[in-house]
């Protein structure tokens, strides 16, 4: 018989099929300290989760039997799951179950920003019969949508049933996937400049902070709207409120905020354009039930060693495998998320190629660590070494791993290959060198000797003489310090690459600079946290 505490409130309809199964007893104890639960923890094999259980180390080192933790959500912040991976304890989450309410959230939010719903609202139970509230049809407005994962995809549909053309953007979107969802693929230019409506459907992450800022808005449709019940921080909060000064934006429409709770003194929150909520995309009664009820059926099938999914750590894997393949973790992850800042369209397939002593070795768990490489530019910590193949798989991502015994010259080499939708191909190979560490050892054609480290600059140019002057007068007047350099050329005068190791971020307007330098034809950041 297994034992699952639930240890924060889930309703009992949620955890129905735990409750039914005969092979497991559960117990519901809430609001226990860490020392209680500490005290009490070693009896049970599972343990059921919202918020505000905060599952730590500590616990877990007296969970002797514990098995699985399900936390009823997405988020898993409050679980220790470096401890959890360290003891072989799995932890799974629900990241489907507040698809739908999330996304009619967002709905709900476009529909009542076209039609001053609130404000009508505030208006009339204070007695104001004000019918000078003139809003917007959605019928025939074109819809910009940030995020084509689970989320914005139903949004999109949606939209499209009360007649509304959607222009959707992913990093992962291909024009394939787009004709099937019925939207029109476009880059988020495109959208900025064509939409009548724009909602946010993506991560926070560097690449997507601030992905809506002034530059933005100064070019956007006068009197377009914007809603964001995704991440706070993907839109300039500061911006947008200018941008409703200046009459760009007509209105808005927040569920989330960069900080939360807002100060008191938050222009949004005193603004009469914008309409705001605190964060309630996941609150229905249905995504709560939904979301326990899928972890509820996962921790079953953990507890009876069944095939299960949405686990969030890393999987358990035999010691002398380990063994072997832990050294490349950091190198397969930093060699994905290379590849992945190079290129510049929509992926369709990863090539993962293995030589050497890793071919002997199922390499499942180290192509997981290129693949969340590959994946994090766009999906920042949403993405890990669990859920890594499954997101690309649903982003229509194929993945191929192939292994070969030549390495030329290497004992290991690992070679990260992006294929796009246009025909084109980025790759990065890279390997542990004895003494020196994680090294790249190829980009595209060229061979180079880079630690995959810090900050980069990646430059392709025309190999001509005084290239590389140029470039660094130009660094050095902008106070960009240059640690290392790299070049590699094929023929001389032909094509060439420049990598330069600096010692901090490098302005975006430095590096346009750089690439109206003659003869170079790009200059792009590498970044690795």
């Amino acid at each position: 018989m297994f034992k699952v505490l639930v240890s924060d409130p889930i309703s009992d309809m949620g955890i129905q099929q735990l409750m039914d199964a005969n092979d497991v007893a559960v117990e519901k104890k809430t609001g226990l300290s860490e020392d209680e639960l500490v005290q009490i923890i070693a009896e049970y094999d599972g343990l059921l989760v919202r918020s505000q259980t905060k599952v730590t180390e500590k616990i877990m080192e007296a969970g002797k039997n514990l098995k699985v933790i399900g936390r009823a959500g997405v988020g898993v912040d409050n679980i220790n799951l470096e401890a959890a991976t360290k003891r072989g304890i799995v932890v799974i989450n629900a990241p489907d179950g507040n698809t739908i309410t999330t996304c009619e959230h967002a709905f709900a939010m476009m529909m009542a920003l076209a039609r001053h719903i609130p404000q009508a609202y505030a208006k009339t139970i204070q007695g104001t019969w004000d019918r000078k509230f003139l809003g917007v049809e959605l019928r025939n407005k074109t819809l910009g949508v940030l995020g084509m994962g689970r989320i914005g995809s139903e949004v999109a549909k949606r939209a499209k049933a009360f007649g509304m053309d959607i222009l959707g953007y992913d990093p992962f979107l291909t024009e394939e996937r787009a004709d099937k969802l019925g939207i029109k693929l476009a880059s988020v230019d495109d959208i900025v400049r064509n939409a009548d409506f724009i909602t946010v459907h993506t991560p926070l992450t560097p690449e997507t902070k601030h992905m809506i800022s002034r530059p933005q808005f100064e070019v956007m449709k006068k009197g377009m709207r914007i809603v964001n019940c995704a991440r706070g921080g993907v839109v300039d909060e500061a911006a947008l409120v200018e941008a409703i000064d200046q009459g760009i934006v007509a209105g808005a429409a927040f569920d989330v905020f960069e900080k939360e709770p807002p100060e008191a003194d938050h222009p949004f929150l005193h603004n009469p354009k914008i309409i705001v909520t605190p964060h309630l995309g996941a609150s229905t009664i249905e995504a709560q039930e939904n979301v326990a009820i899928d972890v509820s059926e996962q921790v079953l099938h953990i507890l009876r060693n069944e095939p299960f999914k949405n686990a969030v750590n890393m999987p358990p894997v035999a010691p002398s495998v380990m063994n072997k393949l832990q050294p490349y973790f950091d190198l397969g992850e930093k060699i994905g998320a290379f590849a992945a800042q190079l290129n510049n369209q929509a992926v369709q397939e990863i090539h993962v190629d293995y030589a050497g002593d890793l071919a002997e070795v199922d390499t499942q768990p180290l192509t997981r660590y290129i693949i969340k490489g590959v994946l994090s530019r766009h999906f920042g910590n949403d993405v890990n070494i669990v859920n890594s193949m499954h997101l690309a798989k649903a982003r229509d991502v194929n993945v191929v791993v192939s292994q070969a015994s030549a390495t030329k010259g290497f004992t290991n080499l690992i070679s990260v290959s992006l294929k796009t939708q246009d025909g084109a191909e980025r790759r990065i190979a890279g390997t542990l060198l004895n003494g020196y560490g994680a090294r790249v050892v190829q980009i595209d054609k060229f061979p180079v000797d880079i630690a995959p480290e810090g900050h980069l600059i990646f430059i392709s140019h025309n190999d001509k003489p005084g290239i590389i002057g140029s470039v660094g007068t130009l660094l050095g007047k902008n106070d960009v310090n240059i640690a290392a350099m790299q070049v590699g050329r094929k023929i001389v005068g032909g094509e060439a690459i420049m990598v330069l190791t600096v010692d901090k971020e490098t302005p975006k307007e430095v590096l346009d600079e750089l690439t109206k330098l003659p003869e170079i034809n790009k200059a792009q950041q590498i970044t690795f946290e």
